[in-house]
């Protein structure tokens, strides 16, 4: 994985993961549209959680990669916060506001690649990270 593009977007899925993103997918949209290469969505439990997702994706690419992004978008109140960093757009969400919009099913003809980015290991195991409220018992 050479290309700079897959390096940064590898990166900031790392920062993502760091952050306890979960259901975290890479479409491939490059030659469905002219806007991005890649779309990366990926849900957090709370607004205060995609806030801290989108500062760590922020902050290690800035570090690691000396990459700024193009724009910020809705920050606040943080249900979705859509980072532009031109050849891919990175898009956090919180759980109920990606059901809502469904750009998975938006982009359905993108090719899902996640297991490409996920540092090996897999949708499935990405998936499997989601931080899980447990009901308690007495």
């Amino acid at each position: 994985m050479n290309d700079p593009i897959q390096q940064r977007v590898r990166t900031a899925v790392a920062a993502a993961l760091d952050k306890k993103a979960f259901d975290l997918d890479v479409l491939a949209v490059g030659d469905l549209t002219s806007i991005a290469d890649y779309f990366v969505l990926c849900s957090a439990n709370t607004e205060r959680q995609t806030q801290a997702i989108a500062d760590g994706v922020l902050e290690k690419l800035r570090r690691e990669k000396g990459v700024k992004p193009l724009t910020v978008e809705g920050a606040t109140p943080g249900r979705w916060i859509l980072i532009d960093f031109g050849d891919f757009i990175f898009h956090i969400f919180t759980e109920d506001c990606r059901r809502y919009y469904g750009l998975e099913r938006l982009w359905g003809d993108a090719p899902n690649v996640t297991a490409k980015y996920a540092n090996g290991a897999g949708a499935h195991s990405v998936r499997a990270s989601r931080n899980v409220r447990r009901k308690k018992t007495s």
